[in-house]
């Protein structure tokens, strides 16, 4: 790929990036704060501002290999009524708000294609919105997939956790101190790659088809 097509690939892909990874964090925020847990707005999280939520190492990792994800949202159980089912919720907000989003923009791109568009001009304006948004299907998808796997810290071991007998999940709980690490040696063997990026392929595929 020459630099003229990673900027435009670069161009295509890092506002429905950077919308779909401050989306998903915002929900795990807004989610927690409505259970009570004022952690992430106190530390300015509950907020569209990309920058607060990015980690360059995911959206390094995006732009490479096409799985990414953003600076966990701070989350204290300790203030729920139920801590279990809590972030069994929170948890859920951030993929849920990924297939929200995937599910509208592929409603985008069929709506785009639709329009009677003849002028060059806006031909020029029309082909980037959809390839945009084309892109924000996958990228929301991906997204969904990859925060689902049952690995700590991801969203799919708190799911997990929220469904398993409250010693069993404490016992889980403990592998998150290595949960990233194995996430990284994973990813670099192409083990996670497998996983995610066929039923990612398929699900944008039924989106868009």
């Amino acid at each position: 790929m020459d630099m003229n097509q990673y900027i435009l690939k670069f161009l295509i892909l890092a506002p429905p990036l950077l919308f779909a990874l401050t989306l998903h964090e915002l929900a795990h925020g807004y989610v927690a704060w409505m259970l009570g847990d004022p952690t992430a707005k106190n530390e300015g999280r509950l907020t569209m501002n990309p920058l607060k939520h990015l980690d360059p190492f995911g959206v390094l990792a995006f732009l490479i290999a096409n799985i990414g994800w953003a600076k966990p949202v701070p989350v204290n159980p300790t203030y729920f009524k139920n801590p279990q089912k809590g972030m069994l919720l929170v948890a859920l907000a951030g993929p849920g708000i990924n297939l929200l989003l995937a599910v509208a923009s592929a409603l985008l791109v069929k709506l785009l294609i639709m329009q009677p568009v003849t002028s060059p001009f806006l031909i020029s304006l029309l082909a980037p919105a959809v390839n945009m948004a084309a892109a924000s299907v996958f990228i929301n998808v991906m997204l969904a997939v990859f925060n689902c796997l049952p690995i700590p810290p991801l969203d799919g071991s708190k799911v997990l956790m929220g469904m398993l007998p409250s010693g069993a999940a404490r016992s889980y709980a403990q592998m998150e101190p290595y949960g990233f690490i194995l996430v990284l040696i994973l990813f670099y063997l192409g083990v996670i790659g497998k996983v995610i990026m066929p039923i990612t392929q398929f699900a944008s595929g039924v989106l868009l088809g």
